[in-house]
């Protein structure tokens, strides 16, 4: 009898426990028991309760507080209060177990007393103190912020204190990582009041949102002789920044270069620093791992005369760096050291889990450090060390991946009890995680619900606001021209000239309103002969008394017409629901018949189906002149294929081929009705790929030639489909006639 080697056992021993594991969790999650909560709805100033609060756990209970503002409602673990009322804003509470909740909520900004004093809309006094606010809140709450923001816009009186209040309105979008939020108000602002100060603020927050080019265009834009010394130091960061992001690794050194040049001479300490650290960063990125290290090395010099944190943070970065370059010893030395400097700074200031400082992510990273050298004795200490500080920070993510590589260095070490120990451990994590995660997705979706809401209110108030003031404005200009005879001819030339271009601009939109009419129109005119066929294959099958076939048939017809009526009032859809549609359609035809052709429709597997839209229901009259007047024709079976592919990154082909009897021999077969049909049905689709290459400058074409030159010569169909249509830019100017 041969005995199993001890890691196998082990290894089998960990996949067995992980299946009871899963299984135990997932009855558990289902078995949950439901116990009765309790608690109590108040304001936080004055402690008042608040009745007819409604109540709801997300597993389907409700109520409602009482006149003294308690409730009581049946929940389970890991369930989601939510509590709503019109005087206060949503509140939201994780359930953990059957303790009191009390619940104190702030009431509704409209309702908060900026000051006894009563401001007037005229009061730059109000204004202030509502900046001052919305950017005391910022760092904590991001709707009461955008709140006070709203509020300074109403009090606003000049373009300089909306550009203000749009700046610190990209501030905070900027602060929550809503970076094309952040963007649109920085431009916002910008139109107002244009500083330079905003435009490096708009560059940073396209940097961010991944609009590489355009932060590019903003710094290349600023002048930078109109920059402090600072704001020039900061503009080539954030070249280099971009740069090393787009793997231009040469300009992004340049870039830091110039900035640390501009730092040095000025003794911008702080940023010598920094752009000694990013040059070290570009130069390890490019694999110049020497050069990176004398950066380094200049850098951690730098970084220990400024303030413990300061040095803290670059030891970290060169201790992950000596990581990078299996320099294990170093990266350990370095992190002892940043360890003791951690331990100074939190009895300082608290560091949260997102922090690269915190004492678990760098005991977990000296233990992978030992664990790498195969030094697990010394190890295994720091690896529980980091575990035990997660724990009690509630940071599962490090407490998960240091219980995981413990039980690495348990297998390794030959210690398998303790690993198996360690494994379950950090499986129980897994699913804490796994929830945790559920649970802030939930959250952060309500975030950016309620973030992106407040902001079209804003925007709403921002073009009543700009309404008000044009009417005013014109006003004005009225007076003045009563005032001076003198201009009374330019100003007629001026009302001339802006006639005109208002008439362009209508003659303009008019047509493009009139394409869209043609659209829509010829959208609902699906054509009347598949309908008519359709109903007649379902009457055939019930006279034959195929009433499962024709039940099957009927499904499907109705799946397909309720999908074309969806669509009917769309422009354009995505290529994914078109796919579905030409599936469903061919389906059907196919259904039909059976005998006399067999289809495929293959689909490049790199086409990313969200990146190109489609006219509805473009492609259906191909497929069905495909079956009608060419395979049904055919005396052996046919086939139909549709392939779809990527010529190019900026293109899609939609061929649809089939090997019927040919367009010249099915003409010929062709009754005067039947040849009536056919013209008003390509008639259709033409004007339609027509109509809609004047609108977007030739982004539909159609090559219609025969397949092949036997007997029954086929036909074959390519249409080319270009990305990027300017829709919205379209809609706008419908949206403006």
């Amino acid at each position: 009898m041969k005995l199993v080697p001890k890691h196998i056992w082990f290894v089998c021993v960990m996949l067995f426990s992980t299946v009871l594991l899963a299984q135990d969790n997932s009855r558990s999650l289902n078995s949950q028991p439901k116990f009765s909560v309790r608690g109590s709805v108040v304001e936080s100033d004055s402690k008042n309760p608040i009745p007819n609060v409604n109540i709801e756990v997300n597993g389907g209970s409700y109520t409602t507080t009482d006149s003294n503002g308690n409730f009581r409602i049946e929940a389970r673990k890991g369930d989601e209060l939510t509590i709503k009322h019109k005087d206060f804003e949503t509140v939201y509470y994780t359930i953990l177990n059957n303790e009191r909740i009390k619940v104190e909520v702030q009431p509704s900004i409209e309702d908060v007393k900026y000051s006894k004093k009563k401001y007037s809309r005229t009061n730059p006094e109000l204004f202030k103190s509502l900046i001052d606010s919305a950017e005391t809140y910022l760092k904590k709450d991001a709707k009461r912020s955008v709140q006070f923001i709203e509020k300074a816009l109403g009090a606003s009186n000049s373009s300089k204190e909306n550009g203000e209040a749009y700046e610190v309105l990209g501030d905070i979008y900027l602060q929550w990582k809503q970076f094309d939020l952040a963007v649109s108000n920085y431009r916002i602002s910008l139109q107002n009041t244009s500083t330079n100060i905003v435009k490096l603020k708009l560059a940073s927050a396209y940097k961010q949102n991944n609009n590489y080019q355009e932060s590019l265009q903003i710094y290349n834009s600023i002048n930078k002789n109109q920059l402090s010394n600072w704001q020039l130091v900061e503009l080539y960061e954030g070249l280099g920044d971009v740069n090393l992001l787009t793997k231009s690794y040469q300009a992004s050194i340049n870039a830091y270069n110039e900035g640390l040049k501009v730092a040095q001479k000025h003794l911008i300490s702080p940023k010598v620093t920094d752009l000694n650290s990013k040059i070290a960063q570009v130069y390890n990125a490019k694999g110049e791992t020497q050069k990176a290290k004398g950066f380094f090395d200049e850098s951690l010099k730098l970084a220990n005369n400024e303030n413990k944190k300061r040095a803290v943070e670059e030891k970290i970065k060169v201790a992950d760096f000596q990581n990078e370059t299996n320099n294990y010893s170093g990266e350990i030395q370095l992190r002892k050291e940043a360890l003791k400097q951690i331990s100074e700074i939190q009895k300082e200031a608290v560091l949260s889990n997102e922090s690269a400082l915190t004492a678990q992510k760098q005991n977990y990273k000296i233990g992978n450090a030992y664990a790498s050298q195969k030094d697990y004795e010394n190890a295994i200490p720091y690896l529980k060390k980091s575990i035990e500080e997660a724990d009690t920070k509630e940071d599962l993510i490090v407490q998960k991946d240091a219980t995981r590589r413990l039980s690495e260095v348990y297998r390794d070490a030959g210690e398998f009890d303790k690993a198996l120990v360690a494994y379950q451990s950090y499986v129980d994590l897994v699913d804490q995680l796994y929830s945790k995660k559920e649970q802030e997705i939930s959250q952060a979706a309500r975030f950016s619900k309620d973030i992106v809401s407040k902001q079209n209110r804003i925007l709403s108030l921002e073009s009543d606001r700009a309404l008000s003031e044009s009417k005013y404005e014109l006003n004005i200009e009225q007076t003045k021209r009563q005032n001076i005879i003198i201009y009374s001819l330019i100003g007629g030339l001026v009302l001339l000239l802006v006639a005109g271009f208002l008439m362009f601009k209508y003659i303009k939109q008019q047509r493009l309103a009139n394409n869209l009419l043609a659209l829509k129109s010829l959208r609902s005119q699906m054509n009347p002969h598949f309908i008519f066929n359709a109903l007649n294959s379902v009457n055939s099958f019930i006279a034959s008394n195929d009433e499962r076939a024709a039940n099957k048939y009927l499904t499907d017809f109705s799946s397909l017409m309720r999908a074309v009526l969806e669509n009917s009032e769309e422009d354009f859809i995505p290529l994914e629901k078109e796919i579905e549609l030409l599936e469903l359609y061919t389906k059907l035809e196919h259904f039909r018949f059976q005998d006399k052709f067999d289809y495929n429709i293959t689909i490049d597997k790199n086409i990313n189906k969200n990146d190109f839209v489609i006219p509805p229901m473009l492609l259906q009259p191909y497929i069905e002149n495909a079956v009608w007047h060419g395979l049904r024709y055919k005396k052996s079976k046919g086939f139909l294929d549709i392939i779809i592919s990527q010529s190019t990154p900026e293109e899609i082909k939609i061929t649809i081929t089939d090997d019927g009897i040919g367009r010249e021999k099915s003409k010929a077969l062709k009754t005067e009705n039947q040849k009536k049909q056919n013209s008003k049905g390509m008639g259709n689709i033409k004007k339609r790929v027509a109509i809609l290459n004047e609108m977007y400058k030739d982004k539909v074409d159609v090559f219609i030639d025969d397949f092949q030159d036997e007997e029954d010569t086929g036909t074959r169909v390519v249409v080319t489909l270009k990305k990027d249509y300017k829709i919205n830019e379209l809609r706008f100017l419908i949206n403006d006639f």
